[in-house]
């Protein structure tokens, strides 16, 4: 079992920035890839970015690829994503979550999901 809490969500001005946690618990996260995936209301929670159990490889949605870092500290147990040059597009819960395999960019490849923390991005 593992639990994940995500933090730093906010409300932020266009063209600024947030540097997103997601701190683990368990025994899963460091041989796990980890991904970082968003839902604004009304839309289906979609791909933002991933990285695999060594942090050697990322990979990103078109629509953050530049202005998103994902990173992780598997000592410490925790991924980050910093997000620069935020658009009002971005606003949306950001969840974190652990994959045991198979597809990036495909919800149905984790299996477990933090509760999400708000970023609002205003024009």
């Amino acid at each position: 079992q593992v639990q994940l809490v995500e933090s730093g969500g906010g409300l932020v001005q266009a063209g600024g920035s947030l540097k997103l946690s997601c701190a683990a618990s368990g025994r899963m996260f460091s041989g796990y890839a980890m991904g970082w995936f968003r839902q604004a209301p009304g839309k289906e929670r979609e791909f933002a970015a991933a990285i695999n159990w060594r942090g050697g490889s990322t990979y990103y949605a078109d629509s953050v690829k530049g202005r998103f870092t994902i990173s992780r500290d598997n000592a410490a147990n925790t991924v980050y994503l910093q997000m620069n040059s935020l658009k009002p597009e971005d606003t949306a819960v950001y969840y974190c979550a652990t994959t045991g395999g198979g597809v990036y960019s495909l919800t149905s490849s984790y299996i477990y999901w933090g509760q999400g923390t708000q970023v609002t991005v205003s024009s």
